[in-house]
């Protein structure tokens, strides 16, 4: 067999991480620094050089592991290995995860927390998660007990993360030294800078669209701070309370779909259930640029009624933003009514802000489900802009410009998803609820 030739030259942080032998290690920096490149080299470069070795890469969510980590090492990592047959994809089995086998014997599963049953049965040297900051503590400590393999003569535990606010349990981690925490840096990524710190054509791309960035994004993915938002509206959101895993929704729920409408920003469509005791959640999104609102309104049937067969319960309102021409295309191609949404800014806030708080059993009133986004917008990823309502939360402030009354008014940018979800919050508690009808 040919020998298999890696190129890659980690620098800063990214060297760090294949020195160092802790336990727990984690890097974390702004975004474009080339976190996940390293730790996929460093799991990808202990396979190759090491029999029998089991590692793990996992992600929250099976379905964004495969869309974005395991796309970057499969064609930047292990591409050569992979031509050479140095290793080969497993698509995995009832008794086995999937992952990669590697000719020497060793193993790089691959799986999400989502279904943890397969990535969980086995033990392991090393184990990279990615995107870190959507994982709980119970997530990351219950990964740690599978660190027993024994085949290396060191078990770690690595991940890589944008910073989110400092109170988050990694941040909290490394300050009672039970993990190291590595920060990366833009120079330490050479698709983006050069040896003599200048930017290459892509990074000078890249900075410019962070550059663009405002508010506590941009003080997390272009300084790689762990900052929270001053002013943040809905300070009292937590991921790990609001944000829940994915379930079977029952059809007695009541289904209700809220719509922003745009254009070159994007369309938001959410679809939420509410249960029996009036709790919310939103299952599914549509969150998309340069998309007709014809062409929506096909996708969205296409998803609930393909084939003209409806497969959920129809929605008992589609609350709209108030375009007229909008609405009668959305109406004229759904073939359903709509209803104008209540715009009170201030009312719909605070609507939204009792229901994000626990209310008196100690629960929530509105939760979203993980992976609920239909597919990802790329020009809204590539530009560093939220992808989804979930995105939005943390960057949704009050508007403190000089002369203007404190908390009265959000600053309107990269909104669209918190207005569709006011939109909802308002519709159920400042108002009734009307029934959908069908247009002849």
């Amino acid at each position: 067999m040919t020998a298999t030739v890696v190129r890659y030259e980690p620098r800063g942080a990214a060297l760090r991480l294949f020195k160092t032998r802790a336990s727990e290690v984690v890097l974390s920096g702004a975004a474009g620094t080339g976190k996940s490149l390293a730790c996929l080299y460093r799991l990808h470069l202990a396979a190759l050089n090491n029999e029998d070795i089991r590692c793990l890469i996992v992600r929250k969510t099976a379905v964004s592991l495969g869309a974005t980590t395991l796309v970057t090492f499969r064609k930047k990592v292990a591409a050569e290995a992979l031509r050479h047959g140095a290793t080969s994809w497993y698509g995995g089995s009832q008794q086995e995860a999937a992952g990669y086998r590697y000719s020497n014997g060793s193993v790089i599963n691959v799986g999400g927390m989502d279904k943890p049953e397969k990535v969980l049965s086995s033990e392991y040297d090393l184990i990279f998660c990615d995107e870190a900051t959507e994982l709980t503590v119970t997530d990351w400590e219950t990964l740690g007990t599978r660190l027993r393999n024994g085949q290396l003569s060191w078990q770690q535990q690595i991940a890589a993360c944008n910073p989110a606010h400092p109170t988050h349990w990694i941040k909290q981690r490394s300050e009672t030294g039970q993990l190291t925490m590595l920060t990366s840096l833009h120079r330490d990524n050479p698709a983006y800078v050069n040896a003599d710190g200048s930017y290459t054509p892509a990074g000078a791309d890249y900075m410019a669209k962070l550059d663009a960035l405002t508010s506590v994004r941009r003080l997390r993915l272009r300084d790689g701070l762990w900052a929270s938002a001053e002013g943040i509206i809905y300070d009292e959101w937590s991921d790990a309370v609001n944000l829940v895993d994915r379930f079977p929704i029952p059809d007695a729920w009541t289904r209700w779909w809220s719509v922003d409408f745009g254009f070159t920003n994007p369309m938001v469509v959410q679809f939420w259930a509410e249960d029996p005791d009036g709790r919310l959640y939103l299952y599914r999104e549509i969150y998309k640029t340069r998309t007709l609102v014809e062409d929506h309104a096909r996708r969205i049937l296409d998803i609930v009624a393909p084939k003209g067969q409806w497969i959920e319960p129809r929605p008992r309102a589609v609350i709209c933003d108030h375009d007229a021409e909008d609405r009668a295309t959305l109406e004229r191609h759904l073939r359903m009514g709509t209803v104008a949404a209540k715009k009170s800014v201030s009312d719909g806030i605070q609507a939204v802000q009792t229901r994000v708080r626990a209310a008196g059993d100690g629960k929530p009133r509105l939760f979203m489900l993980r992976d609920s986004l239909v597919e990802r917008d790329p020009e809204l990823e590539k530009s560093k802009r939220p992808t989804s309502t979930h995105d939005e939360i943390t960057g949704y402030i009050w508007d403190v410009t000089e002369g203007k009354p404190p908390k009265e008014q959000p600053v309107k940018q990269d909104d669209h998803g918190m207005d569709a979800m006011r939109y909802m919050a308002a519709e159920r508690d400042l108002g009734g609820r009307p029934r959908v009808r069908t247009l002849a």
